[in-house]
């Protein structure tokens, strides 16, 4: 399994990355297998430089704020008016009210929306699988419904945290990952909201929690000195990093 940072900006694209979105790969059956978590502001352009966006099998979303979902709008443009012709729907995972929000988001009627591009999925309570890969999400503390996921392949487990405060669901998404891919978007001793986004500490002590093998930091907002909050996370004693845009992990 491998995971490329496409985008990691958070709240909104910066100077060095659009907002949201990871690539995950496998082999399978003869072929690459490959899931985007996330699409959000910018991210759709920086995936053809890794992909063709047309070989991507599903797309996950783990909630529907702009930063992590918005380019599925652009997304629909390509699948519906690519010169080779429209593609059949591919499967979008997202929470309750998904079709709902991109429609939406295009200006486009409910009814279709984008139901012919994409085949809408809400999360179940149980693990499913896409191709190689199995794939657990739980409801993770935020304003709006989002999730952690958690992506099993080749017995090597990747956690995505989404947008998330600290809370349980958070370190039983992770637990004994291999690479906690996990948001740090505030700073220790700020006027930081409850239940919204993690400090560098707080995700370090998540990591710490769940037992991770590596924990890369991802979604630090522009306006934040990133070595201040990645400084934060020393408490996590394993392997840590800063998460950069084309960076590849393989797990």
């Amino acid at each position: 399994m491998r995971l490329r940072i496409v985008g990691c900006s958070g709240s909104y694209p910066g100077p060095d990355s659009p907002a949201s979105c990871y690539l995950v790969e496998a082999e399978h059956e003869g072929r690459t297998w490959r899931i985007v978590l996330d699409l959000g502001n910018g991210a759709l352009g920086a995936l053809h430089r890794y992909a063709d966006p047309l070989s991507i099998d599903a797309v996950l979303l783990s909630h529907l704020h702009a930063d992590h979902c918005i380019d599925i709008t652009s997304y629909y443009v390509l699948r519906k008016y690519h010169p080779s012709g429209s593609r059949p729907p591919i499967p979008v995972y997202g929470p309750d009210g998904t079709p709902g929000r991109l429609a939406r988001a295009y200006d486009l009627p409910k009814s279709p929306g984008m139901t012919e591009e994409f085949s809408f999925h809400f999360y179940p309570e149980h693990p499913f699988a896409i191709g190689p890969f199995t794939i657990t999400a739980r409801l993770v503390k935020h304003p709006v419904p989002g999730y952690g996921l958690r992506i099993e392949s080749g017995g090597k487990v990747l956690a995505y945290s989404g947008d998330t405060g600290p809370c349980e669901a958070l370190v039983a998404t992770a637990r004994d990952a291999d690479l906690f891919l996990c948001e740090a978007s505030f700073v220790e001793g700020g006027d930081n909201p409850p239940d919204l986004h993690l400090t560098g500490a707080e995700a370090a002590q998540a990591a710490i929690d769940a037992g991770v093998g590596r924990l890369v930091l991802t979604h630090i907002p522009p306006w934040h000195d990133a070595d201040a909050i990645f400084a934060e996370s020393a408490i996590f004693e394993g392997p840590r990093e800063l998460a950069a845009s084309g960076v590849v992990y393989k797990l």
